[in-house]
């Protein structure tokens, strides 16, 4: 199955007919059920929050505070510190669930753990960063967003508030009939497009905090950075490209030297008039071809399909033949360089075909993206994970690949899955 549609909401804004598509209206769905989560806990920390900066307030001003009430909030507060941590988990499980409203990318959680690990794992208080954002932030930001859509409303309605033969206030203006508002309401007009893009930035913002800090951050689930020697793969790539080069030289064409000048001679033989003369002309012509191309491969090693049909397309050809179902998404605007193209088919396929030798997956999923002037492909699938770098599964000699072309490997692959490989390349032109 092949998808070319951005696969998350800040893809989606940049792209031409994203007020057109269904994006703004799953942001919108998104923001809503913000609310619905976010409000809860705004009035839970307000109801906390509010007698404790009054109490503070009135000891910074030199009046009497009295101790028990000091002792009570201060009881209730370290209260909800104490809780905050086992109520983020649920909540946490909610977001990782609705962000799939904005997000179609995979983000696994941390694995089950016990009582303790709730206070003492880093995910945990990850999770926790991310309550008091739901209850502190959030509500913040669609608070002024709301209040500057209530103000293009009013805008916009002008000239039918300013009909009644009483003034109103427009922004800093005061107005009194229909044809002093109608200039609000146009420039109001104008904003309703800003207004739609801002609503998806806004919560495109709040879908990137939630992968930041919901994405885990445990030692198991954490990308590593798998770092080799790009001087040891650059050296080896191009002795086993000299010994090929070598190789033909020595003993293919030779061969195809020799056949060229047999069919020349041939020709020679051969009245022009003959009817073999074409036919022996042309042979004579494709084997100096064949002498050319073949120098030509030698010196420049590339797969056909990337130059007949790029990466996307020649990705594609991988999945089509892999063991498992593959899904690629593509989202590449722009051509990419030959060099991160040809590293980055040769990181997928040597993926793939970790995926089917070890991982013990019933699919996978290619994506290819790019980030400003860095193609970021990558790899995931629902095997049983494990992977580890030194255990010779071909990661080493990927990352190798990747560090020649200065690019990183970054892996997550936590016992029971699932395994993702992530390949970070300049675009350099």
């Amino acid at each position: 199955m092949i998808e070319d549609r951005p696969t998350h909401l800040a893809a989606a804004l940049r792209r031409r007919g994203y007020p057109l598509s269904s994006w703004p209206w799953r942001a919108l769905a998104y923001a809503a059920t913000s609310l619905a989560v976010a409000g809860p806990l705004a009035v839970g920390l307000f109801v906390v929050a509010t007698p404790l900066l009054a109490v503070v307030s009135a000891a910074r001003q030199g009046r009497p505070v009295v101790v028990p009430v000091v002792a009570f909030l201060t009881v209730v507060a370290l209260l909800v510190l104490a809780l905050a941590p086992l109520a983020s988990g649920p909540v946490a499980a909610v977001e990782r669930w609705r962000l799939g409203l904005v997000d179609g990318r995979p983000l696994p959680g941390p694995r089950a753990a016990g009582l303790a690990a709730r206070y003492t794992g880093a995910a945990a208080w990850r999770e926790t960063a991310y309550l008091c954002f739901l209850a502190a932030v959030v509500p913040a930001g669609y608070g002024m967003f709301a209040l500057l859509a209530l103000v293009d409303v009013a805008l916009l309605a002008g000239p039918w508030l300013a009909g009644g033969g009483e003034r109103i206030v427009l922004l800093a203006a005061t107005v009194d009939t229909p044809r002093q508002a109608v200039p609000y309401a146009l420039v109001a007009l104008l904003l309703v497009p800003l207004l739609w893009y801002a609503a998806g930035l806004l919560v495109a913002g709040q879908a990137a905090v939630a992968r930041w800090l919901l994405g885990g951050a445990t030692e198991e689930v954490a990308l590593r950075e798998v770092t080799r020697s790009r001087a040891r793969l650059v050296d080896a790539y191009e002795a086993e490209r000299r010994r090929i080069e070598r190789d033909v030289h020595d003993g293919a064409q030779p061969r195809l030297t020799s056949l060229t000048l047999q069919l020349g001679m041939a020709r020679l033989d051969v009245p022009d008039d003959a009817p073999a003369a074409q036919p022996l002309a042309a042979a004579h012509e494709q084997a100096k071809e064949l002498m050319v191309l073949l120098r030509q491969i030698v010196r420049g090693i590339r797969p056909p399909h990337l130059t007949e049909l790029g990466l996307a397309g020649a990705v594609r050809e991988l999945a089509t033949r892999a063991t498992v179902p593959v899904t690629v998404h593509s989202d590449l605007p722009q051509p990419v360089p030959e060099l991160a193209e040809t590293t980055a088919y040769y990181v997928v396929s040597e993926s793939l075909a970790n995926v089917a030798r070890h991982a013990g997956a019933t699919r996978a999923q290619v994506r290819l993206t790019q980030a400003g002037r860095t193609l970021l492909v990558e790899i995931e699938d629902d095997g049983r994970g494990g992977a580890d770098p030194a255990r010779g599964t071909g990661l080493a000699g990927l990352a190798d690949r990747v560090g020649a072309v200065d690019g990183r490997l970054l892996l997550a692959s936590p016992v029971g899955g699932p395994t993702l490989v992530r390949v970070e390349l300049p675009c350099r032109r």
